[in-house]
């Protein structure tokens, strides 16, 4: 089945217009003949808004109660069962009353997606989760309703409902948003004219944004690369030279000439897919590009002008930025610069060629700053190449001067070459040239000359120790150059996995971290994606953050993956990654998955300590106030008491104020006692106790009446692990429950059951139990069950043919000794 479309109206704060918007939406589509319900519509109170859902079926809410008061919500099975074309729901980030399928109406609205119905629905910018302490600090209100903005990234189509800050004013005046009674202090806070211009450039930008992202993916889909001049984007190339600076002002003067546009600052690596160790400049540069509002970003390549135009491609950037070059003239002869080679490729971007004090004067190259990578066939050739051409020349310049130098003097000018040529290629190319070297010193410098024979044996001894010797050059040259490698290599590594743990400590979120792994290795785009657990064999991924263009949403999709455990992946998508980044991408992947987890745990610890501080809060008031009213209810039950003799008329209504003083005051009891349990100032003192005793105890507290309560009990009663005053209040609560509500000639019966490592009372009812939702939410069973589960047990309610029974389960202590005593068939008058 196909999933449903949905659409969102977004304003910039109540009273826009967002769901008249949706509901003249529905009327049109219902107009055309589509299938539209009103799955749920909130009108506020607003006339205009009600008259248009009219004529609209609309399907019936569904009532909740929590704490006492009735709620409705959207019936969500109710709209899956009708299952329409289009479903018009409002309020996306609404949180659902508690006892609800879900907990936000987001995800009654997913639910109805993946059942193929198309939603349109309403939100406010103020509720999205990225903004919310900005608009905390705008308008001074927490909002507590918020909304992935995921959730809202994922739309099929987000339409704006704008409205001047000026006019909204004026409906919140003519009371078009709020009750006449609630304008003025809604003009004096929230719905001031700076609070809603700054809203309302959220909406827009946030809004644009999207647009962005939207014609990003076009572009990409469509192999756009031209840039397409929407918006300015100026991009500045870091080396981490001391020109920096000067490039990132003069980028930042550019940008702020043309409103809209925005800074970009690239650094190329070029190196194996790892970021290099960033120099000291290199992070102030960072620095001041973030100061300045720009973005910095980092890739790899090993040609750096192509990676520049690639990224400037994939970011749609219209200019760039570059310093002159630093390489001497002769290097620059020799080889176009990084400038000259990115003007050449750049098409329709701009390339601005910044001077600056570094630019290079002299006619000799610089040496590289760099150690040598390491060999690799690139090198190899070129070594071979620039041997193949200096062993002529210098043969040509040695034999003009054979009579001065002779054959010493050739072998050293050879070494010169052999030498240069293991620097660059390593062992096989310089012993390559040490034999041709040699060969061509025989030919031209020994006797005699021109011919390959050798006359004199310390000739021949001479040849042989230069080979040997290039050999040797070349070995300890090409072994320098891997161990150069390596060190470099490793050196990355620990660079790329070190900034993911700085940003990992400095609490950047997922898609942060994402972007530093997709920059560190030139990927198109990184998603950590999470399975469904206990799915068959075609699981269910879901995206937990992802970042670049075209993110993958499953393992299958990628053309990287690297496995964090088996319910976590790291999955991208771009180039190929060699064996070793494979194994960084897959550490980066473990760091991740770390952070993920943290992220989950803080947010769990942060939950969990929040309502560990409500419900301490709360048990503190219900003891303050269980406090407070027990000196009324003692003074009133006095008062009672003091009041005889009275008419016989009025004696049977003094009895049931009593009665009902001496209720409260019990309430009161157990109020105070269950706030002092979940404050932990209830002392529980925990021995082994014998449950013979507990149920005496517990039969003299009933005390006398009408009814018999029926104890089914074996020979031997486990000594249980309890305290013994609350045990025996536990039993005694149960019983006057049950004896309440059985019929005198059907009495409840407790049995026992020892089993091993714990022993089990069940009380159950005599027949016409009356309803069980209210006795098991009723303050009595809610403190037995607590205490019971306070004392290590528990206590659970089940209803069998229409028969209510508690089941109280206890640890049990050591082997009660002495004898036996036969309990069974025992009756007691309450």
């Amino acid at each position: 089945m196909a999933r449903g479309r949905l659409r969102i109206y977004l304003g910039a704060a109540p009273g826009v217009g967002k769901t008249y918007a949706m509901l003249q939406e529905g009327q049109r589509l219902r107009a055309q003949g589509a299938d539209v319900v009103v799955g749920l519509v909130e009108p506020h109170g607003r006339r205009l808004t009600a008259a248009l859902a009219e004529g609209l079926e609309t399907i019936p809410r569904h009532t909740l109660v929590h704490r006492g008061t009735a709620f409705t919500e959207m019936d969500l099975d109710a709209v899956l069962a009708r299952r329409p074309g289009i479903a018009l729901v409002d309020e996306l980030a609404h949180t659902n009353v508690p006892g609800s399928r879900h907990t936000k109406r987001w995800q009654d609205v997913d639910a109805l997606l993946d059942a193929g119905i198309d939603v349109v629905t309403t939100l406010n910018i103020q509720h999205l989760e990225s903004l919310n302490d900005v608009v905390r600090q705008i308008t001074g209100v927490v909002q507590h309703e918020t909304l992935p903005d995921e959730v809202a990234r994922r739309a099929d189509q987000i339409e704006l409902v704008d409205l001047l800050p000026e006019t909204l004013r004026r409906r919140l005046v003519h009371g078009d948003v709020y009750p006449q009674d609630r304008v003025e202090s809604a003009l004096t806070h929230y719905f001031r004219l700076g609070n809603l211009t700054a809203l309302r450039e959220l909406a827009l930008l946030w809004l644009a944004d999207r647009v962005e992202e939207g014609l990003q993916r076009y572009r990409a889909e469509h192999g756009i690369t031209a840039p397409w001049e929407t918006r300015e984007r100026i991009m500045v190339g870091l080396t981490g030279g001391p020109e920096g600076e000067t490039l990132i002002r003069r980028a930042a003067r550019i940008t702020a000439r043309t409103p809209g546009s925005e800074l970009l600052a690239l650094h190329v690596v070029p190196g194996d897919g790892l970021a290099q160790p960033a120099p000291g400049a290199l992070a102030g540069q960072r620095g001041l590009v973030e100061s300045l509002g720009g973005s910095y970003h980092q890739t790899t390549g090993e040609d750096v002008p192509a990676a520049l135009l690639r990224f400037a491609e994939a970011e749609n950037v219209t200019q760039i930025v570059l310093g002159a070059s630093r390489r001497g003239r002769l290097s620059l002869l020799l080889r176009a610069g990084v400038g000259q080679r990115t003007i050449h490729g750049s098409g329709p971007i701009d390339v601005h060629i910044v001077t600056h004090e570094q630019v290079g004067g002299t006619v000799f190259p610089r040496l590289p700053r760099r150690p040598s990578r390491g060999t690799g066939p690139v090198r190899l050739w070129s070594a071979l190449i620039g041997a193949a051409l200096l062993l002529p020349l210098l043969t040509l310049v040695l034999t003009a001067l054979r009579d001065r130098v002779g054959l010493p003097g050739a072998l050293l000018g050879y070494m010169l070459v052999v030498v240069s040529t293991a620097l660059v290629g390593g062992v096989c190319p310089a012993l390559a040239t040490a034999i041709a070297s040699g060969v061509l010193a025989d030919y031209y410098f020994t006797a005699p000359p021109h011919s390959l024979k050798v006359t004199h044996p310390i000739d021949i001894v001479a040849l042989a120790v230069f080979v040997a010797a290039g050999w040797l050059v070349g070995a300890a040259a090409g072994a320098a150059a891997h161990r150069t490698h390596q060190a470099r290599r490793a050196a990355s590594e620990a660079r790329a996995l070190s900034r993911l743990a700085v940003a990992m400590t400095r609490g950047q979120d997922l898609p942060a971290l994402l972007e530093q792994v997709r920059e560190n290795f030139a990927l198109t785009s990184v998603s950590l994606l999470e399975r469904e657990p206990g799915r068959g064999t075609e699981p269910r991924w879901y995206v937990l953050a992802s970042t670049g263009e075209r993110p993958p949403e499953l393992p299958y999709d990628a053309d990287v993956e690297a496995p964090v455990d088996d319910r976590l992946t790291l999955a991208a998508r771009g180039r190929g990654l060699s064996a070793d980044d494979q194994r960084i991408l897959a550490a980066c992947a473990t760091q991740i998955g770390i952070a993920h987890t943290h992220g989950r745990l803080t947010r769990h610890a942060a939950e969990t300590d929040t309502l560990a501080a409500a419900e301490h809060t709360r048990a503190s008031l219900l003891l303050t106030a269980s406090h407070d009213l027990r000196a009324p209810l003692r003074t009133a039950g006095e008062a009672l008491q003091r009041l005889h003799p009275l008419p016989p008329e009025q004696t049977r209504h003094l009895a049931t104020a009593r009665s009902a003083v001496h209720r409260a005051a019990q309430l009161v009891t157990d109020l105070e006692d269950l706030s002092r349990l979940h404050i932990g100032a209830l002392d529980l003192y925990l021995r082994p106790t014998d449950p013979d005793e507990a149920l005496t105890a517990t039969l003299d507290d009933l005390g006398t009446g009408g009814h018999t309560l029926a104890l089914r009990l074996p020979e031997e009663l486990p000594y249980v692990l309890a305290d013994a005053a609350l045990l025996t209040r536990v039993l005694t609560v149960l019983g006057a429950d049950a004896l309440r509500h059985s019929p005198p000639d059907a009495p409840p019966t407790l049995t026992a059951e020892a089993r091993p490592g714990h022993l089990t009372l069940r009380l159950t009812d005599g027949t016409g139990s009356g309803p069980t939702g209210a006795r098991t939410n009723s303050l009595s069973f809610r403190l037995s069950r607590d205490l019971a589960e306070a004392m290590g047990g528990t206590l659970e309610p089940t209803t069998t043919g229409g028969t209510f029974s508690v089941t109280l389960t206890l640890p049990t202590a050591a082997p009660r000794p002495g004898t036996a005593v036969d309990h069974s068939d025992l009756g007691s008058p309450p």
